[in-house]
């Protein structure tokens, strides 16, 4: 429905048609004014391009038959179930000419790029640190498929900021995690602490965890989600040769005066600038119709992308599962990470 939101609020985009198998959930989105059909084959000849907003199980079938249709395609992340799945579909995009997106809308705030840009000040990147703790309460997991393999945050929480690392600083190469769920004590993990190495050698460690409380994550920081209480307090820093930088605030940590960086000078802080609050996914469709109109488009997750955050986010899985250090191209393409 965020998509639907969006959809009707972006000048650029109508809805043709939302595709909903129930009858039941289809009556109560036409009491809403939509078109509300059952079957892609009922989607009228107008459309021009797809939103898969189904659950993950679903999500290559249905960008398959969309892009078998020519509709360019935003598949909700992870892009897939499996690897397998998801180069598939890439695939597909490829064969048919046909733009192919994955919805890691974080991307789209306008802190993300201007993060990417600032990374220059640093020098050579060193390193990266991230934390990511929001306690979920505690009948978040009264619905049985929560306490199920596969629903704690590795696989549920952690995509999101393989994906946000990747696009500040490029590929990672190898992840080592471990997991623990000694704090819920249900099957799935509430804790997972990995450790990153990137392809032009920085290192990187993340902390993520779903039991304990803090202020430090995306959605408290950028107050994105409204369900999340704000906290605006940075959850991730940058260190390099030549400074440092925390995210999403942009404060830059930078020399004093001339000569050497080294310890025994203080380093003077510099506030990033003010950024107006946006809808993200509002601004991923923007994008989206912008390419579907034949323009080009550097910010939206490419399926390319998407597939590799799902490669180390599954990667992270797997070592946290066999104990060992896991390195791309090493995961199993049938593997779904339980």
């Amino acid at each position: 429905m965020r998509h639907v939101e969006v959809a009707q609020a972006c000048p650029a985009t109508r809805i043709s048609a939302v595709v909903e198998p129930s009858e039941v959930r289809r009556a109560a989105l036409a009491a809403l004014g939509l078109n509300a059909v059952a079957t892609l084959d009922a989607v009228p000849t107008e459309t021009r391009a797809a939103i898969v907003a189904t659950p993950t199980q679903d999500h290559h079938v249905s960008a398959l038959a969309c892009l078998d249709r020519g509709w360019p395609v935003i598949v909700e992340k992870p892009t897939a179930a499996t690897l397998d799945q998801a180069r598939e579909v890439v695939l597909r995009a490829a064969q048919k000419g046909v733009p192919l997106f994955t919805g890691h809308h974080r991307r789209c705030h306008p802190f993300s790029r201007a993060t990417r840009d600032a990374l220059t000040q640093l020098g050579d990147l060193v390193g990266v640190q991230g934390l990511w703790s929001l306690r979920k309460h505690d009948t978040y997991y009264d619905a049985d498929w929560r306490r199920q393999p596969g629903a704690g945050p590795l696989l549920t929480n952690l995509t999101h900021e393989i994906d946000l690392l990747c696009f500040f600083l490029g590929e990672i190469d190898e992840v080592t995690a471990l997991s623990s769920n000694s704090r819920r004590g249900l099957a799935i993990e509430d804790t997972a602490a990995l450790a990153f190495r990137f392809g032009d050698g920085a290192l990187g460690s993340f902390l993520i965890s779903d039991a304990g409380a803090s202020p430090w994550s995306f959605e408290a920081a950028s107050a994105e989600n409204p369900a999340i209480a704000a906290s605006h307090q940075d959850y991730i820093r940058f260190v390099g040769t030549a400074g440092a930088l925390e995210f999403p605030s942009l404060t830059f940590w930078g020399r004093s005066g001339p000569g050497e960086i080294e310890w025994s000078k203080p380093l003077i802080a510099t506030p990033g600038p003010h950024f107006d609050k946006v809808d993200p996914v509002l601004k991923q469709i923007g994008h989206f119709a912008a390419v579907v109109a034949g323009g080009d488009n550097d910010l939206l997750c490419s399926g390319e992308d998407g597939m590799k955050a799902l490669e180390i986010t599954l990667a992270a899985a797997l070592s946290a599962k066999e104990h060992r250090p896991v390195r791309a191209g090493e995961v199993p393409g049938d593997y779904t990470g339980v």
